[in-house]
């Protein structure tokens, strides 16, 4: 997989000790880009999603391509603040404190299938609450889908219950 030699690591970023996996060289690069893309539209197919939810602000780069491609609309999850219409929000701790995202309260029809789109799998937390918020709109979470996973952060048994797809594990 292309994408896998061009993600960059970048050390001591947001802060020291954090080795940080850039995909920005992955979006340079059409092949690359084309190749991700290609995998969460495949994923997305194989598990009947009927919408695509984008978490802030990378699932955005990818999910909004898969959406147009399988025909599908995009609903975003974003940080708390940034969504203009009346919002459901989910709560999620951080290894520092705890954060907030949050969904339009009509983004999601009863039992549609949705599959969540980001770049990271890392602790779960911010994937977490999406399912949360899917789940409370009345959505059914078919999967979870991310380029990469960091497996030592056991984001995984977070969400045990959830099918989930990486195509890059660390």
């Amino acid at each position: 997989m292309k994408a896998r030699q061009l993600i960059r690591e970048i050390h001591d970023f947001p802060t020291p000790g954090i080795l940080f996996r850039d995909i920005t060289p992955v979006l340079l690069d059409p092949e690359a880009l084309r190749e991700c893309i290609d995998l969460y539209v495949e994923d997305a197919e194989a598990r009947q999603a009927e919408l695509i939810i984008g978490i802030e602000s990378r699932g955005f780069l990818f999910g909004i391509p898969v959406a147009d491609r399988l025909g599908l609309g995009f609903a975003p999850v974003r940080k708390l603040g940034k969504l203009p219409y009346s919002t459901l929000q989910a709560e999620y701790d951080l290894e520092y404190g705890s954060n907030t995202v949050e969904m339009h309260v009509d983004a999601i029809q009863p039992g549609q299938r949705c599959v969540i789109i980001d770049d990271l799998l890392a602790t779960g937390g911010t994937a977490e609450a999406a399912c949360g918020l899917v789940e409370q709109l009345g959505g059914v979470v078919a999967g979870i889908t991310c380029l990469i996973e960091l497996t030592f952060l056991n984001g995984r048994s977070r969400l045990s219950g959830y099918p989930i797809t990486s195509f890059i594990q660390y």
